[in-house]
């Protein structure tokens, strides 16, 4: 790309590389070297954008969940925000009954490796896939059951439609949770869906206002408030706490654009807003696109043949018991769409790095259904099937569980010198990567592993160099900005006290009390002041 791009241009690409037409239901994601995500913004220049340095690592995913995503007119559409949910299943952000989560497995098991066949498909198949964060043995042979008897003969777009419109009636559907705390200081999720603006505390909706009652979304530091009308008479002020100002920044984004897209009727009724009532203060932000009503008006007009879709077909690894001690640590691997693949995010719940999906892994490494894997949280680690099966339908139930999204917190992977550290082995002490331990093997010496360690550590303290230069930069920025401000107010100042222009504007101002009282008991006092000093000054200058 070139350096002035903007996100547009690389947003219109990917989506000419999938075919996909209905493409304002997705967005590009990010995250920036302090784990932060972010959405690209189309109307910028990707550089900008960027705080790391090239290459960059970015995610195409689902921005805004259509409200009926069984209705969209093109395959590759409801293909695509199949995968989307699929992840968010397995992630936990999709919460349900056992009952719906064996159904919702068993069309995902359909669509992936068809009709059920004995002879391809031994007893204990469906243990091979991992849906959700965890489950029983006995939610497996449920979803075996469901597959096997009610699902035969549904071709894989069927499944997937059935699959979306079982997801879409799920009250945690569209849910992308934002990490906060209420007033009282316990843990909460903030998510927009299609229907409104949704609160989670533990696995339960604590708050739910439709979009038609948010009257404003405002942010002030880590400081979040939402105001709503729910009757004529009652008007309601949510407050909540992001870790970060940056994180609080993002979900006030996020809101905005949110209830632009499922709320308003055209994208010409979009307007800037800014998350403070002070003129010389907080953000302004506008969003820029298309709103629910005109994509969907624009899909009905397609009239092409439908695109070619590549599906992959599932590959499934079983791990034992006595294997699962060994699989801590190992990401499980997410779809490859065409070429376009997801690399691992860091785990919020231990802080270690996890390895990366590179593009050159094998082509079994691109399955579409995950490897059961362990993460380091406490809730996500697998009971054996003894404890399984003692702890009967209440390990079955998904929604009986704590709301712990997971690596949906940082679903978007980052690419840092830590990540290729995790998959890296040690030679003599030293950390190296595997490339540079086999280049060292085959020299019979490690001198080049010690040399790439001493360019990085001279790396770092170029970096610390440029940290420096950007604290600099910004200090004097501030300045600047600072000056520019005085030096505004003080013309608007003079303007108004010694101008004789005769603007509405300004005769109003000139006649509020208070802007007399300041003219006459501080201005002129001062305006004296400074004619005394001037003249003195002039006298001795001439005089000398």
């Amino acid at each position: 790309l070139q350096r002035d791009a903007k996100g547009q241009y690389l947003f219109d690409l990917i989506c000419h590389h999938l075919n996909l037409l209905e493409k304002d239901y997705f967005g590009i994601r990010y995250v920036d070297p302090d784990k932060q995500r972010h959405w690209l913004e189309f109307t910028k220049s990707i550089a900008k954008q960027m705080k790391s340095q090239p290459p960059f690592t970015m995610c195409l995913r689902v921005k805004f969940y259509p409200p009926e995503p069984a209705a969209l007119k093109e395959e590759i559409t409801r293909y695509l925000v199949f995968l989307q949910i699929k992840r968010d299943l397995y992630h936990g952000r999709l919460l349900c009954k056992a009952s719906d989560a064996a159904m919702l497995a068993a069309h995902i098991l359909q669509a992936e490796i068809g009709d059920y066949d004995p002879g391809k498909h031994p007893e204990g198949y469906s243990s091979k896939f991992q849906f959700f964060p965890k489950h029983s043995e006995k939610l497996e042979r449920r979803i075996a059951d469901i597959h096997k008897t009610e699902l035969i003969g549904q071709t894989p777009e069927t499944s997937e439609r059935n699959f979306l419109q079982k997801a879409q009636m799920l009250e945690t559907y569209g849910v992308d949770p934002h990490p906060c705390k209420d007033v009282s200081g316990n843990p909460a999720f903030l998510a927009f869906t299609p229907f409104g603006f949704v609160v989670l505390q533990g696995n339960k909706r604590v708050h739910f206002l439709k979009w038609n009652e948010v009257t404003k979304l405002k942010f002030e530091g880590k400081t979040f408030h939402i105001y709503a009308n729910q009757r004529e008479d009652e008007k309601i002020i949510l407050t909540y706490f992001a870790p970060t100002p940056e994180a609080c920044k993002h979900l006030w984004k996020c809101g905005v654009e949110n209830q632009a897209f499922y709320k308003l009727e055209k994208s010409s009724q979009v307007r800037t807003v800014s998350s403070s009532n002070l003129f010389f203060k907080g953000s302004r932000f506008r969003y820029s696109g298309r709103v629910a009503k005109e994509v969907m008006e624009l899909s009905a007009k397609i009239k092409r043949e439908p695109p070619e879709i590549h599906r992959r077909a599932a590959l499934t690894v079983s791990l034992g018991p006595r294997m699962l001690g060994k699989a801590l640590g190992v990401l499980p691997l997410y779809p490859a769409l065409t070429g376009l693949q997801e690399s691992a995010s860091s785990s919020p719940l231990s802080g270690t790095p996890l390895p990366c999906v590179q593009p050159s892994s094998p082509p079994d490494c691109a399955h579409s259904t995950p490897v059961r894997t362990v993460s380091h949280g406490e809730s996500f680690i697998p009971r054996s099937r003894s404890q399984a099966a003692d702890g009967g339908e209440r390990t079955a139930v998904i929604s009986d569980e704590a709301y712990s999204p997971s690596d949906s917190v940082l679903p978007t992977p980052v690419a840092d010198h830590s990540t290729e550290l995790s998959s890296s082995r040690q030679i003599n002490g030293a950390p190296c990567s595997i490339e540079e331990e086999l280049e060292a093997e085959e020299g019979g010496d490690s001198g080049d592993c010690r040399g790439a360690q001493e360019g990085a550590g001279g790396d770092s303290a170029l970096s610390e160099v440029e940290q420096v230069n950007k604290f600099v930069l910004s200090v004097l920025r501030l300045l600047l900005v600072t000056i520019g401000l005085l030096f505004v107010l003080l013309l608007l100042l003079i303007v108004l006290t010694e101008s004789d222009l005769d603007v509405a504007f300004l005769r109003d101002i000139r006649q509020t009390p208070e802007f007399e009282q300041f003219h006459y008991e501080y201005f002129c006092p001062l305006r004296r002041w400074f004619a005394c000093k001037l003249r003195w000054f002039l006298f001795f200058f001439f005089c000398s």
